[in-house]
Parts: C-alpha cells; structure tokens; sequence
C-alpha cells in the first residue's frame, strides 16, 4: 500500500474514531471538523457536504453494531440513502469495519443490486419478465429512452433526473405490463402512457426551477 493510500486510511480512521465519540448530528460534524481533516475528505465538493455525508454513514453503521456480518445490510441502508455506493462511502465503511476497501468494493461490485455509479433523481425501472415482455414492455423501454435521448450505453440522463433500467420481474404479473418510479408502481402500461408520467416529472422539475429562480 503506497503512501498516499496509508495517510488516507489513517485519515479515515481519525475521523470514524471522533465521529463515534460524538452523538450523530452537530456534535459530530464539530468532532469532525476538530480533526482537521475536511479538505483532504471533500475531493472538490462542498466541506458541509462531505461532513453530512460522513455522518449519515456513520449512524447507518452504528445501527448495525459495527458488525461485519451485516455488511450487506449496511450496503443496502447507504445505497437507499443515495441510490448509490459513494467511493468515499465505501472506504469509510471498511475503516469503521476493520476490514479492507478491496472487501468492501469486492461485495459491491459482485451483487448486482448495487451501483456505483451515480443515478437520477427518477429511478424508472421497466419490468421484462415474461407477463411484461409478451406484453411488449420493450416498447415501453424503448419508448422512454428515445424521450430521455439515452444511448446505449448510457443509463442516467445529464441533468440528473432520470435513470432508466430494466429488470427480470417485479413480481407483479398479474397488472403486466409494469414500470416503477422510485418505488411507485405503474400498472398496465403502454408506451403512450409512460411518455405522458415522464412528461409530468419533467414539467413538475421545471415548475420547481422556475420557482426557485424567481425567489
């Protein structure tokens, strides 16, 4: 392990040690600024942002006892928290473990229900199971990526907003053919039907900058 790579372990390790003498909230985002370690843990965002963040993980991991048998599970609370594993999460996540970032990022990449990388807003999931596909939820799919100008490839759309995905079943066959929003199930679509929910997602985005840029 290079040099750069040790400070940074031992860096983490500072932080996971003042943030679990501290209760999760202001009294930790002070324990961790006292280590004076924000700027090298920001990697060009915000300080505010990267300390939050740190604390989030650390009260995840501290509901799960620091326990390295529920690294699944605490894999699962981060992604849930921000529809991705951050890098930052991870490396994090095995200091506070005691056990290494290749562990950790072996387990991550291995499970197909996580990701690291970045998705939207929207996270638009098209059913292909067979009650969906007979009914010609690829046209579905296909509808939608042409609106959001997805190339193959490509998942998430560069605002942001929407990432689209397919799975192998949902579990709900008998309201086939099914699209999920973020957990919101839509039953018995067509392509018509789901360009008009995107639609109305678009115009709900752009109602709200318009609004914020007003103020």
């Amino acid at each position: 392990m290079h040099a750069g790579a040790l400070r940074q372990r031992e860096l983490l390790r500072r932080v996971s040690r003042a943030l679990r003498r501290a209760e999760p909230g202001p009294a930790a985002t002070l324990a961790l600024e006292g280590t004076q370690v924000e700027e090298k843990l920001v990697n060009g965002k915000p300080n505010g942002e990267a300390v939050s963040k740190l604390v989030d993980i650390e009260r995840i991991i501290a509901r799960h006892g620091y326990k390295r048998s529920e690294l699944i599970a605490i894999l699962q609370e981060i992604q849930e928290e921000y529809h991705y594993l951050p890098e930052e999460a991870l490396n994090y996540l095995a200091t506070a473990l005691g056990i290494s970032p290749t562990t950790v990022f072996g387990v991550a990449t291995f499970y197909g229900q996580f990701s690291l990388d970045p998705k939207g807003k929207y996270l638009v999931r098209v059913c292909n199971g067979t009650a969906c596909h007979v009914k010609n939820s690829e046209k579905i799919y296909d509808a939608i990526c042409k609106k959001l100008r997805l190339r193959e490839g490509k998942v998430t759309t560069s605002d942001g907003l929407f990432t689209l995905e397919t799975v192998a079943c949902l579990g709900a066959c008998g309201i086939a053919p099914v699209m999920v929003i973020n957990e919101v199930v839509h039953p018995q679509m067509t392509p018509e039907a789901a360009l008009t929910i995107i639609d109305t997602l678009m115009q709900r985005e752009a109602e709200t900058m318009t609004a914020l840029e007003d103020r």
